[in-house]
């Protein structure tokens, strides 16, 4: 054998072997066009590998060159060995064209594979068999800002605004088609749409709604009229009320408590309260849950934007809103309302029994005028003209309201880009369609950032991105009418969508102005805010972030930034009614309203004047805000959500119940038992975070697993005790009802009141008049109680590894 090998070393050294492979590199167009692929990778993914074309030339055939004699002693030998030395050399040709192939298809955009994204501070490595190419988040942030910056979004905002978008309109459905058409343009993988018939409540026409003077016999005489007739306030309750008149501030259970303390009684009278501070809904409950018989809501121009260089709201302007303490189609509360399906005849508890309408400044002016009784606060008066802002009471008024219902067909559009790896978790983003007037920046703004939003992702397509989630652009019709076609939807796909969606981010009132910014949001994304913030221009400070923008004025950035999700957000329902941590986000003025939201004069003109020319750079701001925040939820390896933050609230709410713990250890009672909840939850929060720190990031199961735990925390803080149909806001922090934690401390609250009521009633169920009850606190202890215990065991993983201290 060692006589054999020391031959065939020698005939190597003699004649060139059948092994021999002589490589030169390739000029030509081959090398031009990988030179133009590289550098289309400076804006986009930069490539890990270059492949460098060959070109093979293959052996010389034994005894073909002359002078060199075929008959030698070991040339037997030599043949023998050829065969394995050709197999050889296959194998070693074959293992290198497949490397260099696969090395070639991750560098390449165009050939459409997708991109990995990984944090810039992670070293990750594909696993074995991926043949993904790493995408760091730089690159891909490069790439979006590069393709985002080649739409117009100004031109969409004003061609909306001139379009007729109320629900049900001819002039919707229009729209409808053409956005549908939009999308189905761009290289998305599904587009399709969803009808829903709901009840929607509009003006009659032929009978328009009154306002008259009554005399002290009880019989209707003048006519005020009513200025703009065809704001109304949908969902109101139908029929007359008649009473005296009061001035009630903005109509909050304060104000109204606040009132009556001072001698001026709000029951079976009508209430003269202001646009601004809580929602229309939210005035006209109060209001009923004081006993008032109806109400009129009316702009002050004290509450908007005032200067020499700002447009005004026209004081012979109502503002439109609707008046339903819910949200989706009331007439059929709790369940989605496909194919005109009939259910028994059942109304939302938020619909208000006693009726509402919206008036103008100068209507408003009239009736202060008539008002005796105390001056009002410093506090409550305003600036209308002339009027001295007396409490009442007043004259006697009737107000007549004559809206009808009508079922109405309303459309939700839908975009789709698969997901790669976790196709079955969605990151969505929604856009209002629909405007009662204009709408530049109710509904025009948010429409355009989605279609613009919806190419620049598609063009990413084109270049090679694809998420690892799956990302979901949705257009919303009923908007005006208390997010009627998302709650629809959300209704209709609830035990789904809680499984599946990973977080929501609203569109809607993102440009009101720009002088500062502000996100409604749920805790579990204020990290991520926070990091994104840092990342995108102020459209108004030269050099600076958003984020350096707001702290040059508060260094707490989130205290001057984040507010919690009210139900008249857009996003309220993901979160409060489904468990799906939402975002809404808005540029403002500082410290005033937009005043032309929800009226006839919230224009593409009156927008541009009011930002003085800058609508473009905000509404640019916004899509770079939302975009990479998409980018963010659709593509980390472990979903960037901060369950952590949640144990921060809990220990800011429990503090709270804290200074109640005298005055029930007085009468045998105890909290303990939320502080148990309260420990477990840290301690399944804390735990959670260092498995994920001490775990391998590029094992994808382990961490398709732990980002399962993470993107349902917000769904474990739905209470699972109530029915979804008689509470549908079940979230134990923002929701409404007895399950609540506001519905527990305004309960608390009455050990110190002695049954007189509670501010803030009406947003939890506490009836004033009634004490506290003890049996009633003992069950919306234990409904909290179990809530927040039943997040900490889930949080903690399966079942085995949950310790509960009770």
């Amino acid at each position: 054998m060692d006589r054999l090998w020391g031959l065939l070393q020698r005939a190597q050294q003699l004649s060139p072997g059948p092994s021999q492979n002589i490589y030169k590199r390739v000029e030509g167009p081959q090398q031009g066009r990988l030179e133009e692929e590289e550098e289309d990778g400076e804006d986009g993914a930069e490539p890990l590998a270059h492949f460098c074309p060959m070109e093979l030339r293959g052996p010389e055939p034994l005894g073909s060159r002359p002078g060199r004699p075929n008959l030698i002693p070991w040339a037997a030998a030599g043949r023998r060995a050829a065969p394995y030395l050709v197999l050889t050399a296959l194998l070693i040709f074959t293992g290198a064209f497949l490397l260099g192939y696969v090395a070639f298809r991750g560098s390449c955009q165009t050939c459409g594979d997708s991109l990995l994204v990984v944090s810039e501070d992670v070293n990750y490595e594909p696993g074995l068999g991926s043949q993904q190419g790493t995408l760091y988040w730089s690159d891909l942030q490069a790439m979006f800002l590069r393709l985002l910056g080649e739409g117009c979004l100004e031109d969409a905002i004003r061609q909306t605004s001139l379009r007729e978008r109320v629900a049900g309109s001819a002039g919707m459905a229009a729209l409808t088609q053409d956005i549908r058409a939009a999308l189905s343009r761009q290289k998305l993988d599904h587009v399709w749409a969803d009808t829903h018939y709901v009840g929607l409540q509009f003006p009659d026409r032929a009978h328009p709604n009154t306002l008259h003077w009554v005399d002290e016999a009880g019989k209707a005489g003048e006519q005020l009229p009513l200025e703009d007739p065809d704001a109304y306030c949908p969902y109101s309750a139908t029929g007359n009320a008649t009473g005296e008149l009061v001035y009630a501030h903005y109509g909050r259970p304060e104000d109204l408590q606040d009132l009556r303390a001072r001698g001026v009684e709000p029951a079976g009278r009508l209430l003269l309260v202001r646009v601004g501070v809580t929602s229309f809904a939210q005035k006209v409950a109060s209001a009923q849950d004081f006993g008032a018989q109806g109400v009129l809501i009316y702009p002050d121009p004290e509450d908007f934007s005032q200067g020499p260089h700002k447009p005004g709201l026209s004081s012979h302007q109502a503002v439109y809103g609707h008046v339903h303490l819910g949200t989706g189609d009331p007439y059929t509360p709790g369940f989605p309302s496909f194919n005109q399906t009939q259910f028994p005849p059942v109304e939302s508890s938020g619909l208000p029994s006693i009726p509402a309408q919206p008036i103008s400044a100068d209507i408003a002016s009239r009736l202060l005028r008539k008002l005796k009784g105390p001056v009002a606060p410093q506090e409550w008066q305003g600036r209308l003209p002339g009027s001295p802002y007396r409490l009442g009471p007043g004259p006697g008024l009737q107000l007549g309201v004559n809206n009808h219902r009508a079922s109405t067909p309303i459309s939700n559009i839908f975009g789709c880009i698969e997901g790669l790896s976790e196709p079955d978790h969605y990151v969505v983003i929604g856009a209002q369609r629909d405007a009662w007037g204009p709408g530049a920046a109710k509904s025009a703004v948010g429409t355009a950032i989605l279609l613009e939003l919806v190419r620049t992702f598609s063009s990413m397509v084109s270049n090679g991105f694809r998420p690892r989630r799956s990302l979901l652009f949705i257009s919303w019709d009923g908007g005006d009418f208390g997010s009627v076609g998302s709650t629809e939807w959300l209704e209709g796909y609830l035990s789904v969508l809680h499984l599946k969606a990973v977080a929501y981010v609203s569109l809607d009132n993102a440009v009101l102005g720009d002088d500062k910014f502000q996100a409604k949001t749920s805790p579990l994304l204020i990290s991520l805010i926070e990091n994104i913030l840092k990342q995108v221009d102020s459209p108004n400070h030269s050099g600076q972030t958003i984020y350096e923008q707001v702290v040059s004025t508060n260094p707490s950035w989130d205290a001057e930034v984040i507010r919690p999700l009210a139900m008249d957000s857009s996003a309220y329902s993901f979160t409060a009614f489904v468990g799906v941590p939402a975002v809404e986000f808005s540029f403002m003025e500082d410290d005033q309203e937009y005043p032309f939201l929800h009226t006839r004069e919230d224009t593409y003109e009156n927008l541009h004047k009011m930002l003085r020319g800058r609508l473009p750079a905000v509404a640019q701001a916004v899509a770079q805000l939302a975009g990479q925040l998409l980018i963010r939820l659709s593509h980390d390896h472990l979903l960037p959500l901060d369950f952590g933050r949640y144990g921060d609230v809990v220990l800011r709410h429990i503090g709270s119940l804290n200074e109640y713990s005298g005055d029930l250890k007085a009468r045998g009672l105890t909290l303990q038992w939320v502080y148990s909840a309260r420990g477990d939850f840290f301690r399944a929060a804390e735990k959670l975070r260092q498995e994920i720190y001490s775990s391998e990031p590029g094992d994808e199961r382990l961490m398709r697993m732990y980002n399962v735990r993470i993107m349902r925390v917000e769904f474990y803080f739905l209470s699972q005790y109530v029915s979804p149909a008689d509470s549908p806001f079940r979230h134990i922090f923002l929701g409404r009802g007895d399950h609540t934690l506001g519905a527990l401390l305004d309960h608390l609250r009455l050990l110190r009141t002695n049954g007189t009521g509670a501010p803030g009633a009406t947003s939890s169920g506490v009836v004033p008049g009634l004490g506290f009850q003890e049996s009633r606190f003992r069950r919306q202890l234990a409904l909290l109680t179990w809530t927040l215990q039943g997040a900490a065991n889930a949080l903690s993983g399966d079942v085995w590894n949950i310790d509960n201290s009770f």
